[in-house]
């Protein structure tokens, strides 16, 4: 099974691509979501999480992801405790999802896909790229309650774009002047005839 991975900076449009792979009928493991799902349901990430953050980590046994944002956001070393429980989930997750496919190419979307090194696990990187403008304009819209300070802390946080791009194998330009169909079709075919 061919595994490629998708990523791309907040509000540079990688759902959206995402989106359109699926149309073609490509098998997308959307690693955030899971991650989300996993930190309810995966027994040993629950017991780390609330052995490491309190048992206020989890309200009636949902994730308190306001809690939890708030205790690690700007504290470095709870972020990667954090992500060492989380990340090893996720890859066992996505192995066993990736064992029920049946595809000659499967996607894996993931915001964190060069921080928490699993691009190492997958065959190809695209990277979806936007200029920083049209991105901000895209998560004020989306996002209306964040302010453009928070947003900005955000791609502050994240791996910057030049240093992505040295990690990629194919780049995916959704700046709104070049059409994003034709970009997908032409990494669709390459990968299905793989």
């Amino acid at each position: 099974m061919y595994k490629v991975g998708i990523t791309g900076g907040i509000g540079a449009g990688k759902s959206t691509v995402t989106r359109v792979f699926q149309l073609f009928g490509t098998p997308i493991y959307d690693a955030d979501t899971r991650a989300k799902i996993l930190m309810e349901e995966d027994p040993s990430l629950v017991d780390n999480i609330k052995s490491t953050f309190g048992d206020q980590a989890y309200i009636q046994g949902k994730l308190n992801s306001g809690y939890l944002a708030e205790k690690v956001f700007n504290n470095t070393l709870l972020i990667e405790k954090l992500n060492a429980f989380v990340h090893p989930s996720v890859a066992r997750d996505f192995s066993s999802w990736v064992s029920q496919q049946r595809t000659s190419y499967v996607l894996k979307e993931a915001a964190l896909l060069f921080e928490s090194n699993s691009y190492q696990a997958l065959d190809s990187i695209i990277l979806v790229v936007a200029p920083l403008e049209l991105r901000m304009k895209r998560i004020m819209k989306r996002d209306s309650q964040r302010s453009e300070q928070q947003i900005k802390n955000i791609i502050d946080k994240q791996l910057a774009v030049e240093e992505a791009m040295k990690l990629t194998d194919y780049i995916i330009l959704n700046d709104e002047s070049e059409l994003i169909i034709p970009q997908i079709l032409a990494l669709h075919k390459q990968f299905a005839e793989r």
